[in-house]
């Protein structure tokens, strides 16, 4: 065995030991961090919970304060799990983080699975109507064929 492989990374061998999270703040993503709690919890897994910040260059452009908005967004998804951790505090404890990149909502979600070398990534269904066209963020994750992903509805 070389160095390299002595040294590269398994995935799913002995089950998910990161679940990875994507959170909007819409119904289903929190669905879905619902759903990824309870299998973290189930697996005795980190919870990585990831918010992908909007890199809207047209906006910026004209003005528009996007990065303040988005740290705002941040700020209170954050709130938002804290306070609902605190409610389930001592009945289910589960290891979480919270992280957020910028980016589209793909690579920003194939960013953070490679660099937190996710098991296992679980997002919510889309909720527009567009993406049954074009294509979701969940259907490209699934296409790209690199971890096990469950979509919530």
């Amino acid at each position: 065995m070389t160095d390299q492989q002595a040294h590269q990374f398994e995935r799913g061998t002995d089950g998910p030991k990161v679940v990875l999270v994507g959170l909007d703040g819409s119904d289903s993503s929190l669905r879905a961090v619902s759903y990824a709690a309870g299998l973290a919890r189930r697996q005795r897994a980190l919870l990585a919970i990831v918010y992908v910040q909007p890199v809207m260059a047209a906006g910026a452009a004209l003005g528009v304060p996007v990065a303040g908005t988005t740290d705002e967004i941040a700020e209170s998804l954050v709130a938002q799990i804290r306070a609902a951790a605190e409610q389930v505090k001592g009945v289910f404890e589960t290891r979480w983080e919270f992280h957020t990149f910028r980016g589209d909502p793909y690579n920003g979600l194939v960013r953070a699975a490679d660099d937190l070398k996710a098991d296992a990534v679980v997002v919510g269904a889309s909720e527009q109507a567009g993406h049954r066209i074009v294509g979701s963020v969940a259907v490209r994750l699934v296409k790209a064929g690199r971890w096990p992903v469950t979509v919530v509805p």
